[in-house]
């Protein structure tokens, strides 16, 4: 290693750091090439002098204009073939529309204009322009993976079983079969009870507690009368308005559970 302090290598050579260029280094002429303008096709090039130039596009000066055009064929011709081949044909077109701005106008009928031959290059040269534009202004517009990028939150959640929930037809379908149960073994003494939908939650709390799973229908004593029932189910809905309790269900027109919305400890 050279005696060199806090110099930054110019390069690496077979993995070593060269801090000066060797004095008998030979660059080839064609090693570096630099282009001062980059053109996507035959239009975009002869867009690019016209504007440059500050040129009239309906009022194009083809002498001009193909003068410089063919300069510039000719010197992509030098280095890339296979590129040159689409400007030739533009350059072609050119050179045609020249020669037939030289020649006399065609004769037309009374009240027409002449046609010009430049006419179909002006419409694809305005045409390019218009797309060109369009394009840049697309460019500018805030792009996904260019400008910004979209955000992500991973959460881990523990996977916990997902029951269907009870559909209302089902649920007021299983009441119904629960009352007409009651009105089979109804009593017929009068008699006067105050019921509390409180009382009845917590009765519910305390029959759903350390059970798993309790069948809907388990929940009521239809032998205690249709008020006792309605309060039974009132206080059921209350629990789970408040989200106490879950009634499930497996599948449609399956048997409906009832159990606790939390796990005690």
């Amino acid at each position: 290693m050279p005696e060199v302090v806090d110099h930054v290598a110019v390069a690496r050579l077979y993995g070593e750091p060269l801090f000066a260029l060797p004095n008998d280094l030979y660059i080839p002429p064609d090693a570096l090439e630099v282009f001062l303008e980059a053109f996507e096709g035959p239009l975009d090039l002869l867009l690019y002098l016209i504007r440059k130039q500050n040129f009239n596009i309906l009022d194009i000066p083809m002498a001009a204009v193909t003068r410089q055009y063919l300069s510039y064929v000719d010197e992509i011709r030098t280095r890339n073939l296979e590129l040159a081949a689409e400007y030739l044909l533009m350059a072609a077109m050119l050179i045609e529309i020249k020669s037939r701005m030289l020649l006399p106008p065609r004769k037309v009928a009374e009240g027409e204009e002449a046609e010009d031959p430049r006419a179909e290059l002006v419409r694809r040269l305005l045409e390019y322009e218009q797309m060109k534009l369009a394009s840049m202004r697309l460019g500018e517009l805030p792009q996904y993976g260019r400008d910004f990028l979209k955000a992500q939150v991973y959460i881990e959640q523990s996977l916990q079983p997902r029951f269907a929930d009870v559909q209302l037809q089902e649920l007021q379908a299983a009441w119904q079969d629960i009352l007409r149960r009651a009105r089979l073994v109804q009593h017929h003494r009068i008699s006067r009870e105050e019921l509390s939908v409180r009382e009845h939650m917590s009765i519910i709390l305390r029959t759903l507690q350390g059970r798993r799973f309790v069948e809907f229908e388990s929940l009521f004593e239809p032998g205690r009368g249709v008020p006792v029932l309605v309060v039974t189910f009132v206080a059921l809905l209350e629990l789970a308005k408040e989200n106490l309790i879950e009634v499930t269900q497996a599948e449609a027109f399956a048997p409906i559970y009832v159990r606790l919305a939390y796990t005690p400890s």
